[in-house]
């Protein structure tokens, strides 16, 4: 999670405040004890951030209300893809298969708990996992095998979000693809993620930013060529649900009982670090990590250009 409207200056380490300048189409610091303002002239911003306030939408808010290009989706497509309901009505509408899943507000689960617990019980039966609705990289996420441990993880969820959603425990392969373009967009090679321990069974916090050892992800994914074509048509059509630009990587379960494909979510800032998927599923598609950044900023140069076309007064 960033906050990010408070930052320190590498060199001095003095705090500023960072806000928009649609004037002159750029940013403008602020020292928040001295109150000197001074001008940051942007030709791109690269947002490389996750979490609350740096791919919910409000950053990119900030960068739309400055008029200055940036890399990644905008505003309509990052809250989208944080908000795992709204997500998920937006696939079910474009016809995207999904699993099954409730959802709740915090308020009613503090008013109505053993409702709430009936419910999810009889939807869905165990094992679920219950999630934030709002939030990433697996904070929050726990799994529930029974109602007593259902009860305790909603409380855990319930503490990162207002909103709470809960979906159907599957024996799945969990497969991934990443995403690149704006209104053309193209996917890549899918990976998947091979959990080598399965005490656990699914990718928590740690798994996911620290090297265990228990998971590894191989891409191109050991997977039949039509299944991998379909993944790839079905990741743009995800992308495109949300409204998506600039980049993102889009989540598969693989159900091993059946072979159904259903659309898990996106992610509108997927990891660039050298352990992260998205870039691997790049370069086994055959464009380096330079190529990707490089593209990225072209597209968001685009996207910028293409709204400067767009009459904003009467």
């Amino acid at each position: 999670t960033a906050n990010l409207l408070s930052q320190e200056m590498t060199e001095s380490r003095e705090a500023l405040t960072i806000v928009g300048d649609p004037s002159s189409s750029g940013l403008v610091s602020v020292a928040a004890d001295h109150g000197r303002a001074s001008s940051m002239p942007v030709d791109v911003v690269f947002p490389v951030l996750h979490g609350t306030y740096g791919e919910d939408g409000t950053i990119q808010g900030l960068f739309e209300m400055a008029d200055v290009p940036y890399v990644g989706c905008g505003v309509l497509a990052s809250s989208c893809g944080m908000d795992k309901v709204t997500m998920k009505k937006l696939f079910r509408e474009a016809g995207l298969p999904i699993c099954k899943h409730v959802w709740f507000l915090r308020a009613e689960w503090e008013q109505k708990r053993a409702s709430v617990v009936g419910r999810v019980a009889r939807e869905l039966g165990f094992p679920c996992f219950v999630k934030p609705a709002n939030l990433g990289s697996s904070v929050g996420v726990s799994k529930a095998t029974d109602k007593r441990t259902l009860a305790a993880a909603i409380d855990l969820a319930a503490r990162y979000d207002r909103k709470v959603i809960v979906e159907e425990g599957l024996d799945a392969r969990e497969i991934e693809c990443a995403v690149l373009g704006n209104d053309e967009p193209e996917a890549s090679q899918p990976g998947e993620y091979l959990i080598h321990d399965q005490q656990g069974a699914f990718l928590d916090y740690t798994e996911k930013y620290t090297n265990t050892g228990h998971v590894e992800f191989v891409v191109p994914a050991p997977i039949p060529k039509p299944l991998a074509a379909r993944i790839r048509r079905m990741s743009v059509e995800a992308f495109k649900a949300i409204d998506g630009t600039g980049l993102a990587r889009v989540d598969f379960f693989l159900r091993r009982d059946t072979n159904e494909l259903l659309v898990n979510e996106v992610n509108t800032s997927p990891g660039l670090t050298d352990v992260s998927g998205y870039p691997k599923m790049w370069a086994a598609s055959g464009l380096s990590f330079k190529q990707v950044i490089a593209r990225l900023i072209e597209l968001a140069l685009a996207r910028h250009e293409d709204k400067s076309r767009n009459e904003t007064s009467l």
